[in-house]
């Protein structure tokens, strides 16, 4: 599934194509994602200009002056600039058609992605009870501490809930707990604030790198200019069950939390 790098990055990809450009149309082939497409979308966006491409977690957010369209790319999506007159695939679903010649199209072979609409003045329900961005200076050790309180949850599980903070999923929870030497069961009440404090520092060092390195390609994962991320390449445990620790050299163990795959140094995490 794309992650917060990835997703940031096609945001970077894609932006400087979107703002300020004309939609000229809207081509939907597959209405059916995970939610409808809002059956009015086209006509809401036709001869309409972008303003600005932003990010909330894992939802990118193109805004207009009358609204705003929030896409999600599930577990397989990808948006790619196209040229316009470019054939379409099987699983490509939705075209804005732009004046300068390019499309931004969505593919979705599994089709859990989203494309929605927020109306101005509104909170999509999506958004409404999302925690603060990692990345943020909302983000720190403090906030993380009174989420941790009391909690008996393991800590690998607290900090993926996104209404703790959004946008830290499966890879990064896993290279962030291994970075900061914390066990990913250890109960979240039970880690001392300075202990939390470094985790605050490894989420944000390790999303910041994997944004930089233009997100992480697993699988059907590329970027909105086309290009694969390259943060794979750096990954210290995902993945990487039964290979020697880069630290000790002991064999990293993989167990299931949540259902998704977790791997840890059962020597370094503590």
């Amino acid at each position: 599934m794309p992650e917060l790098p990835e997703v940031e990055t096609t945001r970077r990809g894609v932006a400087p194509y979107l703002e300020g450009h004309r939609v000229e149309s809207v081509v939907v082939r597959q209405p059916r994602l995970r939610w409808p497409v809002p059956p009015d979308l086209a006509e809401l966006l036709a001869g309409q200009r972008p303003r600005e491409v932003a990010r909330r977690g894992k939802y990118l957010l193109i805004g207009f002056g009358h609204g705003t369209v929030l896409v999600h790319l599930g577990m397989s999506g990808s948006l790619r600039l196209v040229p316009r007159d470019q054939p379409p695939g099987r699983h490509d679903h939705l075209d804005l058609v732009l004046d300068s010649g390019l499309a931004l199209r969505l593919t979705d072979p599994r089709r859990f992605g989203a494309v929605l609409w927020q109306s101005p003045g509104e909170v999509h329900q999506l958004l409404a009870s999302l925690g603060p961005e990692p990345l943020s200076e909302n983000f720190d050790a403090g906030c993380l501490q009174r989420a941790c309180k009391g909690r008996r949850s393991p800590i690998k599980q607290l900090i993926m809930d996104s209404k703790v903070v959004v946008g830290v999923g499966n890879i990064y929870a896993n290279e962030a707990l291994f970075a900061a030497g914390i066990h990913p069961k250890r109960a979240a009440g039970r880690i001392s604030p300075q202990r939390l404090e470094r985790l605050v520092v490894e989420i944000k060092t390790v999303l910041a790198r994997a944004i930089e390195q233009g997100g992480t390609t697993l699988r059907d994962f590329v970027g909105g200019d086309g290009k694969p991320g390259y943060f794979s390449q750096q990954l210290m445990v995902y993945g990487r069950a039964g290979e020697p620790c880069v630290r000790c050299g002991a064999p990293l163990r993989e167990i299931r939390l949540g259902q998704r795959s977790t791997v840890f140094c059962a020597d370094c995490q503590r």
